[in-house]
C-alpha cells in the first residue's frame, strides 16, 4: 500500500535535514523535498543527493526569480510599501511565492501535507500558512517546531538526531547569524543583534555590502529608466527586473546603500532587532519615489501613501493572497499608468543624491513654479482662495473671542 506524500519546504541546512527523517518517524509519510530558488544565490549542486541520503524520494528545485520580481517585488515598488518606514519586505515578499510553489507540488504529487521548518516564535510560520491555507484549505500543514512530537531544543540535538537514523552530514554547532537571502535582501538576527545595546560587528556580519566608511570616496552616477512604474534599464542597458535589481544590488553594496540596524514589532507579538542589507532594493525604491514626485498629483499621492503603509503591514503579516491585498495592489497599479522617464542620481558612501528627473508625464510647469508672473497664473488669485480656505479658523477665531467676551462680561 502507498504511503502518503508529505511536500517538505527545503533548504539542505541542518534544520530542514532533520525535519526528514523526524517525518517518516512520527508519520510515516513519504517525503518530497521541495527547494524553491528566489534568487538566494546559495549553491545547489548535490542538494538532490543530500536530500536521498537523508530519506526523501524525490527533490524538486523550483527557480522563481522572475516571478519574484515582477509578481511581487515590482507591485511593492510602485506602492511604496515599507514597514515601520524601514523594512523593505525581502523576507516578507518572497513567502507567498514560495507557498503557491510548494502547494503546486503537493498538487502535482497528489501529497496530503506540506511541512515547513519556520519556528513558533517567529513571521514565517504565519506567512506561509496563511499563503496555503488561501491557495490549498484541504492540504494539511504540519510545523515541527510547535507539534508536541519534536523534542529537538538545540543545533546540536539536531545534529545528534541525524546520526542516530544514520545521517552523518558536516554539519556543526555553528556559532553565526541567522540570515534569510533571496534577490531583494539579506537579513541577519542573532550573536550580538540580539542585544539592543551592542553595535553590529559589520565587518563579520555583511554579506552583500560595504560600510559607507569603507566605500569609494568617489560618486557614482547612474540613470535608470521606468515605464507605467516598472523599471527598464539602469545606465542604458535594457533589462528584466531580475536583472535590474542584481545590477542595482552590485552597485548599491560598493557604496553601501541600504543598510539598515531595525528593532522591528512580530505579528506574534515580540520585538525583534535585526539587520537588513538591501542595496538594490534601496536604490529601486527610491528611483520610483522620485519619479513619482514629478508624476502623481497631490491628492493621488496622500492616499497612496496611506495605501502602501497599509499594503506593507498586509504583506509582513501573510496576507498576499486576500481580497484586501488584490484591492489594494489594483489602486496602486492604476496611479501608475504615467510613472514613466528617466532618473539619474549619484551613489556615495551610503548616500542616494539626487542628478535630474524627466518625464514626458511630468505634472511640473516651470512657468507656474517660477517667481516670474506667467500667463497662467494671477497672484490676485490666491486672495479669493485664503479667504475660502481659511474660512475654518476665522469662525472658529470669531466664536471663541465670543465666548470670551461673554464669560468677562458676567
Amino acid at each position: 500500500m502507498a504511503k502518503d506524500k508529505v511536500v517538505l519546504a527545503y533548504s539542505g541546512g541542518l534544520d530542514t535535514t532533520a525535519i526528514i527523517p523526524w517525518l517518516k518517524e512520527n508519520y510515516g509519510y513519504e517525503v518530497i523535498c521541495c527547494c524553491v530558488d528566489c534568487g538566494q544565490g546559495e549553491e545547489l549542486d548535490g542538494l538532490e543527493e543530500r536530500a536521498r541520503y537523508c530519506g526523501a524520494s524525490k527533490l524538486y528545485i523550483e527557480d522563481i526569480t522572475d516571478s519574484f520580481a515582477e509578481d511581487y517585488i515590482i507591485p511593492c515598488v510602485m506602492a511604496d510599501a515599507v514597514y515601520e518606514n524601514k523594512y523593505l519586505l525581502g523576507t516578507s515578499m518572497a513567502r507567498p511565492g514560495i507557498a503557491k510553489k510548494l502547494v503546486e507540488i503537493a498538487r502535482k504529487e497528489d501529497a496530503v501535507a506540506i511541512c515547513h521548518g519556520a519556528t513558533g516564535k517567529g513571521n514565517d510560520q504565519i506567512r506561509f500558512e496563511l499563503s496555503i491555507k488561501a491557495l490549498a484549505p484541504d492540504i494539511e500543514i504540519i510545523a515541527p517546531w510547535r507539534d508536541d512530537k519534536w523534542t529537538l531544543e538545540s543545533r546540536q540535538d539536531e545534529i545528534d538526531y541525524c546520526k542516530a537514523h544514520g545521517i552523518d552530514l558536516p554539519f556543526d554547532v555553528d556559532e553565526s547569524y541567522s540570515r534569510d537571502r533571496n534577490l531583494w535582501h539579506i537579513s541577519h538576527e542573532g550573536l550580538e543583534l540580539e542585544d539592543p545595546s551592542l553595535e553590529p560587528d559589520y565587518k563579520h556580519l555583511l554579506v552583500l555590502s560595504k560600510t559607507p566608511q569603507e566605500a569609494p570616496d568617489e560618486a557614482e552616477e547612474v540613470t535608470m529608466t521606468f515605464e507605467a512604474g516598472v523599471p527598464t534599464s539602469v545606465n542604458g542597458r535594457q533589462m528584466k527586473a531580475a536583472d535590474i535589481i542584481r545590477e542595482l544590488n552590485r552597485l548599491g553594496g560598493k557604496h553601501g546603500i541600504g543598510i539598515i540596524d531595525i528593532v522591528e514589532n512580530r505579528v506574534v507579538g515580540m520585538k525583534s532587532r535585526g539587520v537588513y542589507e538591501t542595496p538594490g532594493g534601496t536604490i529601486l525604491m527610491e528611483a520610483h519615489r522620485q519619479l513619482e514626485e514629478l508624476c502623481i498629483d497631490r491628492a493621488t499621492m496622500e492616499e497612496k501613501k496611506n495605501i502602501g503603509n497599509k499594503l506593507a503591514q498586509v504583506v509582513y503579516e501573510g496576507k498576499w493572497f486576500t481580497p484586501l491585498s488584490e484591492a489594494l495592489r489594483a489602486f496602486v497599479l492604476s496611479t501608475q499608468t504615467y510613472v514613466t522617464g528617466q532618473v539619474k542620481f549619484r551613489l556615495y558612501k551610503g548616500n542616494i543624491i539626487k542628478a535630474g528627473t524627466t518625464s514626458p508625464y511630468s505634472l511640473y510647469s516651470e512657468s507656474l513654479a517660477s517667481f516670474t508672473t506667467g500667463d497662467q497664473y494671477d497672484h490676485h488669485d490666491a486672495q479669493g482662495f485664503i479667504t475660502l480656505f481659511g474660512l475654518p479658523l476665522k469662525v472658529r477665531a470669531q466664536m471663541l473671542e465670543h465666548v470670551e467676551k461673554k464669560a468677562k462680561s458676567r
